[in-house]
């Protein structure tokens, strides 16, 4: 069915008519979301927003009103919500423009992106307390990890693991886990990523925080600096990440001085993520029928791999990977 033919854009349409007037307005796709939320842009007389469809059986609004008021709170550009019916699961918010960062890129300004995007970052731990945002705990993190193996590798590569597998991909995560238990907590977006920053001023519009929570303080410029569209040299996300870590100690958050110890946390919560990620997106196609990120998983690959071969604990996990990678090639797979 066409998306704008469906029963709830009928809902929706009809919602929007008691504000603007039926027939005042046009309704557009907005942009794609690995959720069930869709968003559209609306255009009336001369002007335009953004409404979120978010069904609420199968999410939540008032996750995303109470964040966007955090945020702001932090001195954040994100949408303001215009109105709400949370009961139907839509919001009418501002719009921060067409133009992401990934669209940005483009025209080579990435630094002085980077540069707002890390400013803004900042801000955002700066106004970190506990208690306030639900915990990345070692449940959170750990159940993230096991979707590499449920979706990834069971039912994308169609690959059972061994016991030995299965122990070896155990006590790696356990590394992992606890490295990121170690980090400083502070409030995380979760999905700090280019894709959801836009191009605004003031500089970025932030969009997609409403599974934000209080964690590792690496995790979002891992998000931000390995990012699932575009990747970056080593070298160059390596400045990016000395930049960050100076302006965090600047900024008198709990960074430590050894610029190699806190790479190395970047790195490890970079590869809960990018397991997290290859997991996710393999839900996403046999589960939800979006089959265009399962494209993207040979980037997060790459990314694991990468991190698995610097450090001495996590060669076991890098064997593992080559083991999946002989399979997958012979299923016709490619990495």
């Amino acid at each position: 069915m066409n998306a704008l033919s469906d029963h709830r854009l009928a809902l929706l349409r009809e919602w929007l008519a008691a504000r603007f007037g039926a027939d005042s307005f046009a309704l557009s796709p907005a942009s794609e979301d690995a959720s069930f939320r869709r968003y559209f842009r609306i255009a009336h007389a001369d002007r335009s927003w953004v409404v979120m469809d978010a069904p609420p059986e199968r999410e939540d609004c008032r996750p995303f009103v109470r964040i966007a008021a955090l945020m702001r709170a932090a001195d954040l550009h994100v949408p303001e919500i215009v109105a709400q019916d949370l009961e139907r699961g839509f919001l009418l918010l501002t719009d921060l423009g067409t133009t992401t960062y990934l669209k940005a890129f483009e025209a080579g300004d990435a630094d002085a992106l980077f540069d707002d995007a890390l400013d803004a970052l900042i801000r955002l731990q700066r106004a970190s307390r506990p208690g306030v945002l639900p915990p990345y705990d070692e449940t959170l993190l750990k159940r993230e990890i096991d979707l590499f193996p449920q979706w990834y590798v069971a039912r994308h590569l169609g690959v059972r693991l061994t016991p030995e597998e299965q122990q070896t991909l155990a006590q790696v995560a356990a590394l992992i886990v606890a490295n990121n238990l170690a980090q400083p907590s502070v409030y995380v977006h979760r999905d700090y990523m280019p894709r959801n920053l836009m191009v605004s001023t003031p500089n970025p519009g932030v969009l997609d925080f409403q599974d934000a929570v209080f964690g590792p303080i690496t995790y979002d410029i891992v998000s931000l600096f390995r990012d699932a569209f575009v990747s970056w040299e080593e070298a160059q996300v390596i400045d990016w990440v000395v930049r960050y870590w100076e302006k965090a100690r600047r900024a008198g958050l709990p960074v430590g001085a050894d610029f190699a110890a806190f790479y190395r946390d970047f790195e490890w919560m970079g590869l809960q993520r990018h397991l997290k990620v290859l997991g996710i997106f393999a839900r996403i196609h046999y589960r939800d029928g979006k089959p265009g990120y399962l494209e993207d998983t040979p980037r997060f690959c790459r990314y694991a791999r990468a991190v698995c071969a610097r450090y001495r604990e996590l060669a076991p996990l890098l064997a593992l990977f080559d083991r999946l990678e002989r399979r997958e090639s012979a299923a016709g797979y490619t990495f």
